[in-house]
């Protein structure tokens, strides 16, 4: 009901937020990129540096800023769409929806007209109270760190910033008592959604006083006082008290481990800097062009094979359908990846015979930080595995075109082990894969670069001819090579990132896929 009530102003400022939201990112990709070009060409190896002045950041910031708008469409259209595919998924058996029963909702709402004015008067007061010690006790902290110079005064440029400190505390300890009071609200809502979670009355009052309790208690360990709170804390959970005691127990052992355990680190990470600073850590953008150009010499393999047939890469280019293609191609490219790094017994991921993927030089990306450690998983459950070369061979075939949902699936097929726990295994993996490459295909910039992937293997299919020897129209493989034709100059312009080498036969480059 409130996000029903909350959710027209959001729905009508929504245009108005995206224009001006547009109009700054323009206006300030516009100006940084060419001063940031202009700066870069009175660099020390510049030729002519004065042209470079005007000349560099012209040309390529209308391609960046080209780009950037068919990134934003392709996110606003595919990837917006993706997700909504995988919400709107049939249920499994084992799972129940969520249906919101409208008579807890009378209940939920008392909770909250009781516990809000309580909560935020009694939090008020347990902050108000505290808030003098907190005072002191910062300032003690300070002057002992100037006197000891430790802390913040340890280096001599930061002194006066750290006497800055010492003069605006008072702000840092009345910004404490604001924030306590603005929480304090949204603590004592939670408390109906307690109610209706509990489906209890009592519980959710329970947590309109336990959750002073806790406030108390977190405030003492926050200004080092005595454990616990001498104010009351009722149950509000009916099956899981016990579980999260636990957990707070396990939680302040694993504290206390991290705080003994601090002087050790601090070692250990002193040393470790020299060590990082020789390695040379690789660019996101050096991963995405191993994967897009690892998809394209293996592409023409499977094309030459015929596991990629004509009509996969003429639905994705005509319709716009390249969930299968999307999904399973690099699916395979990662897996042979993995594949070779556990037979060469490698630390990481062999992506090229002279580069190697390890957490000391894999790019500091969160998005790339979610792919790794499955990663760096599955490479070695294929390594326990044990792989001979038949089988490596015929997974292929299996993921490019079986379903890998049973190990029944895999029954007359070229695979020789005939041991289902390894196969459920191996089907196991790709199926993860698949959903990794899935996550992958919602960045913006993938499905740009994976259709002009897409055309360049028909180009390089109409090339030798592999073309017309699948089912297909004349017809069709005309309007084909014509949208190719008309869009091959504006992608090259839009999208210098990756441009597909066809030159290359796939029989050349098998080596090094």
């Amino acid at each position: 009901m409130l996000i029903l009530i909350c959710l027209p102003p959001p729905l009508v400022l929504w245009p108005v937020l995206g224009i001006l939201g547009s109009l700054l990112v323009g206006i300030g990709y516009g100006f940084f990129t060419p001063l940031i070009a202009t700066f870069e060409a009175v660099g020390e190896d510049v030729v002519n540096k004065l042209s470079h002045c005007f000349m560099d950041g012209c040309a390529s910031t209308i391609r960046g800023a080209c780009t950037m708008v068919r990134d934003f469409t392709d996110f606003c259209f595919h990837s917006y769409f993706s997700f909504m595919d995988d919400l709107s998924e049939k249920v499994a058996d084992d799972e129940i929806p969520v249906d919101i029963k409208l008579s807890n909702l009378p209940r939920s709402l008392l909770v909250c007209l009781l516990a809000v004015p309580v909560d935020v008067l009694m939090i008020s007061i347990v902050a108000f109270l505290k808030s003098p010690y907190m005072l002191l006790k910062g300032w003690q902290r300070l002057f002992q760190d100037l006197i000891g110079r430790e802390g913040p005064f340890l280096e001599t440029v930061c002194v006066p910033f750290a006497g800055l400190a010492i003069i605006l505390w008072p702000l840092a300890v009345t910004g404490a008592v604001i924030a306590a009071f603005c929480s304090s609200f949204f603590l004592g809502l939670y408390g109906g959604v307690i109610a209706y979670q509990e489906d209890s009355l009592q519980m959710g009052l329970a947590f309109m006083v336990s959750v002073i309790s806790m406030f108390d208690e977190y405030t003492n360990d926050l200004l080092y006082l005595r454990e616990g709170s001498c104010l009351p804390r009722p149950k509000y959970r009916k099956a899981q008290i016990l579980e999260r005691r636990h957990q707070i127990e396990t939680s302040r052992n694993e504290h206390e481990k991290t705080i003994a355990g601090s002087n050790i680190t601090r070692l250990t990470s002193e040393r470790s800097r020299t060590l990082k600073k020789a390695i040379q850590q690789l660019k996101p953008i050096q991963i995405w062009d191993w994967l897009f150009r690892s998809c394209e010499l293996n592409g023409k393999i499977l094309l030459h094979e015929g596991l990629i047939t004509a009509a996969d890469i003429e639905e994705c280019i005509i319709k716009g359908k390249c969930k299968k293609l999307s999904k399973k191609l690099p699916a395979w490219c990662i897996l042979q990846c993995l594949v070779r790094s556990a037979k060469c017994d490698s630390y990481g991921l062999l992506i090229s015979d002279e580069v190697e993927l390890t957490n000391f030089n894999w790019p500091k990306d969160k998005v790339l930080d979610w792919f790794l450690g499955p990663l760096l998983i599955m490479k070695e459950q294929i390594k326990k595995l044990e792989l001979n070369e038949n089988e490596e061979l015929c997974l292929r075939k299996l993921v490019m075109t079986n379903s890998n949902e049973r190990p029944e699936d895999w029954d007359n097929t070229c695979f020789s082990s005939t041991d289902n726990v390894k196969r459920a295994q191996l089907q196991a993996i790709i199926r993860r894969l698949q959903g990794i490459v899935a996550n992958m295909s919602r960045i913006p910039s993938f499905r740009r670069r994976f259709t002009n992937l897409v055309k360049a293997l028909y180009l390089d299919a109409v090339e030798t001819g592999i073309i017309t020897s699948r089912d297909g129209s004349s017809k069709s493989r005309v309007n084909i090579s014509e949208q190719i034709s008309s869009t091959e100059a504006r992608s090259n312009h839009t999208d210098e990132s990756y441009a597909p080498n066809r030159s290359n036969s796939a029989a050349d480059n098998s080596d090094n896929v």
